[in-house]
């Protein structure tokens, strides 16, 4: 019985505490500078929201953690699969499992890693899984010829080239 009337005043006094102790016109004439965060610049540094290092010579400033033109080219590349997410901060876009037309008793599932801010050849990592349906239904992990590896990150090597060549001019 104490333990619930215990529990009910915490709880209480926890809700009174996340109120707020200005009013309504004391928030509309406020700056526009957060009078609470006012500090934060000097606490955090003045770059503490970005991303990168310095701007490269052929780079543009995109905002993007890794190299833009890999990371249009891999998603341009890998377009004819579902995408399960992309994370253009950490270079990362996985696929869902796909089942090509042709084959339905296969699928496969992609995950691309950009490694590096800079176009090079070993800035993309490309890994694919293969599964094939046994006649019970189950999924059965294969392997992959390590050279659709190679020639899937070929692929985007080529057309991320392609794509800085007509923007740098």
């Amino acid at each position: 019985m104490y333990l619930r009337k215990f529990s009910a005043l915490f709880l209480a006094l926890g809700l009174v505490s996340c109120g707020t102790d200005f009013d309504k016109d004391e928030m509309e004439t406020a700056p526009s500078e957060d009078r609470y965060n006012s500090g934060m610049g000097k606490f955090l540094g003045d770059e503490a929201l970005t991303f990168g290092g310095p701007k490269k010579r052929e780079q543009e400033d995109t905002g993007l953690g890794v190299n833009s033109y890999l990371w249009r080219a891999s998603l341009d590349t890998i377009s004819f699969m579902p995408l399960a997410s992309a994370d253009p901060f950490g270079g990362v876009i996985i696929t869902e499992w796909f089942t090509p037309p042709q084959n339905p008793q296969e699928r496969l599932k992609m995950n691309v890693y950009i490694l590096d801010r800079q176009l090079r050849s070993d800035g993309i990592k490309v890994s694919i899984f293969r599964q094939e349906r046994e006649p019970s239904g189950m999924w059965v992990d294969k392997p992959v010829d390590p050279q659709t590896v190679k020639d899937l990150e070929n692929a985007i090597l080529s057309r991320s080239r392609h794509y800085r060549s007509t923007t740098v001019k």
